[in-house]
């Protein structure tokens, strides 16, 4: 890691030693779990911290962070230090689970408040009110959100400090799960998921990637800066989107060749769940049709449609289509179907094997050419070659407002990537150029030129 992109923050003497040697010495000072806390909190890289961008809406606001028993507890400790950097008043309580990965001293530390394990206080016996908690917090986050956790909130059950707090709360609930793959799909897990959001609760999808037990799948707990993000987005007050439909398209198409096999592309999804997650923060109902993807919603505001195929997911768009004011045509929709799907598995034969195709609906100019007074329509265009003339041949053709050019050939930007560089392109032809952002920063730069195409209307 290179000193120039280090930020230090403990004492001078400290600060002037390499990053080696104070790592060894805080090694030397305690055990391994002490010593990686010590690590995080104290060596974050410049280019990861986003906090500066969220003291506006985070600023003053009072948050309860609920730490649960799990492994990926350890990332609490850069949550709270960014939280109270964005100038949020952070309280935290743990389960004493929790308390056996990451130790209240630490977190105490970093909030500046003393850390809630229990209904007493054990040095006193007085009693931490669970109810005046629930009630001090403006919102409550649980990260890491275990699966014993999620099913004891589910079913009102009550025998620690952080579910009576969560019982008493009158404020927005968050929940940040973190597990295995295995355990985060089984059907109980997700019946405790869909029932909290049927309270109303809302939920921060989990990251696919290497869990601790060495699987790679779903479950691991979302970074910190994403949480700080989607919370910084709950308290942004943008009201010109309160009363605003927006029907979105995202993912893969899958056009099957028979029970096994299938034609689709690299689409995750992930620019348009972001897009969804943003315009629901600002306060829209988000209908999102989304195709074959592993992501999941996390604001109540979304009201998703899993389809599998073009076919399914023209319908879909095309039911809910009159009804809304903006439609944004993110999906990577497969431009040719099979024209007979097989009922049994194909057998290898031969060298070699004809697919019949036939073209799928265009939805996007299908739907372009319905459109009403008043409505805007974005599509997006991923482009290899003379990209910015096809983007705005396709802009007209298919009648929209706006056109979001992405290139392959930019590092970082495109399929699968958590990041994308984007050329916004309007019917006057104005052409809007942006830096390679993560994905949910592009969703606001989106939401931000909708959001100032409807104040002037």
């Amino acid at each position: 890691m290179s000193s120039s992109k280090v930020k230090l923050t403990t004492a001078t003497a400290i600060r002037q030693k390499n990053n080696t040697t104070v790592l060894d010495e805080a090694r030397q000072e305690s055990d391994s779990r002490r010593a990686f806390c010590f690590y995080l909190v104290n060596f974050t890289p410049l280019d990861h911290d986003h906090s500066n961008s969220h003291k506006l809406n985070l600023k003053g606001k009072k948050i309860l962070l609920g730490i649960s028993g799990s492994i990926a507890a350890y990332k609490s400790a850069l949550l709270v230090r960014l939280l109270v950097k964005a100038e949020a008043e952070v309280r935290v309580v743990m389960t004493q689970s929790a308390t056996e990965f990451i130790t209240p001293l630490t977190l105490s530390t970093l909030s500046k408040n003393p850390v809630l394990t229990s209904f007493t206080k054990n040095e006193t016996g007085e009693w931490n009110n669970h109810v005046e908690l629930g009630l001090w917090a403006d919102l409550i986050i649980i990260a890491p959100a275990t699966a014993k956790t999620l099913s004891k909130c589910a079913s009102g059950h009550c025998d620690d400090l952080l579910t009576a707090i969560y019982l008493s709360a009158r404020c927005p609930v968050f929940f940040a799960p973190a597990m295995d793959v295995d355990m985060f799909k089984h059907p109980s897990t997700q019946h405790n998921i869909e029932k909290l959001v049927s309270y109303g609760n809302s939920f921060i999808s989990p990251e696919h990637g290497e869990l601790a037990s060495g699987l790679i799948g779903d479950g691991r707990l979302a970074e910190p800066e994403n949480i700080v993000k989607i919370l910084d987005n709950h308290f942004a007050k943008r009201p010109v989107a309160g009363s605003r439909r927006v029907l979105i398209t995202a993912g893969p198409t899958v056009e099957p060749l028979d029970p096994v096999r299938f034609i689709s592309n690299r689409s995750s999804g992930k620019m348009g769940y972001a897009i969804a997650e943003a315009f629901a923060a600002a306060g829209a109902h988000v209908t999102l049709v989304s195709g074959p993807t592993h992501l999941k919603t996390s604001n109540p505001n979304i009201k998703t449609i899993a389809v599998e195929t073009a076919g399914q997911m023209f319908q879909a768009a095309k039911d809910h289509f009159e009804a809304n004011d903006l439609i944004i045509f993110a999906a990577a929709v497969a431009d040719y179907t099979p024209r007979y799907v097989a009922e049994q598995k194909i057998k290898k034969q031969g060298d070699s094997m004809v697919l019949d195709l036939a073209k799928t609906t265009d939805i996007a100019g299908t739907l372009g050419a319905m459109k009403r007074s008043g409505q805007l329509i974005i599509g997006f265009a991923l482009e290899t070659e003379n990209e910015l003339n096809h983007a705005q041949d396709k802009l007209t053709r298919k009648n929209f407002d706006y056109i979001v050019l992405n290139s392959l050939n930019d590092p970082g930007a495109g399929f699968a990537h958590d990041t994308n560089k984007i050329t916004v392109i309007d019917k006057d032809k104005n052409v809007q150029q942006f830096d390679l952002k993560s994905k949910e920063e592009v969703a606001q730069d989106i939401l931000n030129i909708v959001l100032g195409k409807w104040s002037e209307a």
